[in-house]
């Protein structure tokens, strides 16, 4: 073939993808500033169904549905089928690379990226993969092999990654979680009394489930709330479906599925949060400083990486950790007493982090490889 004739690459174009969760995806869009601001187009390969499509679609991305399946590790009669989705979305991704002709893909994991990354390679596009987890995922740990580098989060995934391609970054930063106002946080959560002229004094305690909720955690908090609410205003992101209608007229609750846009006041309202230990939201406490109890999901529902995240973390003097086991009488109530008791020290060791925001550095390994 005439080389004139061959496709070359878009010049400062490129792909991001990854999802099945808002924490694939959230720290995608936390590099669309820098992306901008050094002349990138940037789009968007995800699944067809997944969460990703609304959330990148709202910042104006063009956005790519694939077909993807997932690998579990348990039985389910879709075993059989999404290997064949798999295949098709790969294919799928293979004419988009093609027709977008991208300088580089960047991959932040999920069952989706999988087929994404097959496609980048076949092409010849230089794949660069951020693991955000202490340990790799199964979906990550299928994809390195195809990349041309993968940045870490934590420093001891250094250990679990190819010397030759393990560049520590930290985690990505929505940039505009720094620009939260906390005035704006409690307007928008409303949980003062009725004609109130300025806040309760009563601190105000962020209950975060993830994007998809988590029922344990959110049934643990609502069993806890009469004692919760002699101490805090509770705003309860429980996820998708997660609602309660009955604790709609409850005084100093105010229970959301999801907050987008408010995030940055919502956490700027926050005196101190209880969370899930998912990697992209305690690397969002830890650049805000917010101290914070973490529930991590429990290796009956996990494969632990939540329960490593979490330990790394409480090694460090960042967090609080309560197992989900342990959520029994008075104990998620105590424990949130001892961090608030505790919550200067908690600042403390997160000023000294080395890991406030790792975009730029991921900017920097995206560059090296375009």
């Amino acid at each position: 073939m005439d080389p004139a004739r061959i496709p070359q690459p878009n010049a400062r174009t490129i792909v991001l993808t990854g999802g099945g969760t808002a924490g694939h995806v959230i720290p995608n869009l936390a590099l669309l500033p820098l992306l901008e601001r050094e002349g990138w187009r940037a789009e968007y390969i995800g699944s067809e169904t997944g969460i990703e499509k609304r959330l990148v679609e709202a910042k104006g991305l063009p956005f790519h549905g694939i077909p993807s399946g997932k690998l579990r590790r348990y039985f389910d009669w879709k075993n059989f089928s999404d290997p064949f989705r798999v295949l098709g979305g790969a294919f799928k991704a293979w004419s988009l690379l093609g027709r977008i002709r991208p300088r580089v893909v960047f991959s932040k994991g999920g069952f989706v990226a999988v087929p994404v990354v097959f496609a980048a390679r076949a092409r010849g596009i230089p794949v660069i993969i951020h693991e955000s987890d202490l340990t790799p995922g199964l979906a990550n740990r299928l994809a390195i092999p195809f990349a041309k580098a993968v940045c870490a989060s934590f420093p001891q995934t250094m250990a679990h990654l190819p010397p030759a391609k393990a560049v520590l970054t930290g985690a990505p930063i929505r940039a505009e979680l720094f620009q939260g106002d906390r005035a704006r946080g409690e307007a928008f959560l409303g949980l003062d009394a009725p004609g109130a002229a300025a806040p309760r004094e009563k601190p105000l305690l962020l209950v975060v489930g993830g994007s998809l909720g988590s029922r344990n955690l959110n049934k643990a908090v609502r069993a806890a709330l009469p004692d919760l609410l002699t101490r805090y205003r509770v705003a309860h992101l429980c996820g998708k479906d997660g609602l309660d209608s009955s604790l709609n007229a409850t005084q100093g609750y105010r229970q959301l599925e999801y907050v987008s846009d408010e995030m940055p006041d919502v956490l700027a309202a926050a005196d101190i949060i209880l969370s899930r230990a998912g990697s992209n939201a305690i690397f969002e406490f830890l650049a805000l400083q917010k101290p914070h109890l973490l529930v991590p999901l429990p290796l009956t529902a996990s494969r632990g990486d939540q329960i490593l995240n979490a330990r790394a973390f409480a090694s460090e003097g960042y967090s609080r950790v309560l197992p989900e086991e342990e959520i029994v009488g008075g104990r998620l109530a105590q424990e949130l007493g001892i961090l608030e008791a505790q919550a200067e020290m908690h600042r403390q060791a997160m000023r000294g982090s080395p890991f406030r925001d790792g975009a730029r550095k991921v900017m920097d390994v995206i560059g090296r490889f375009a």
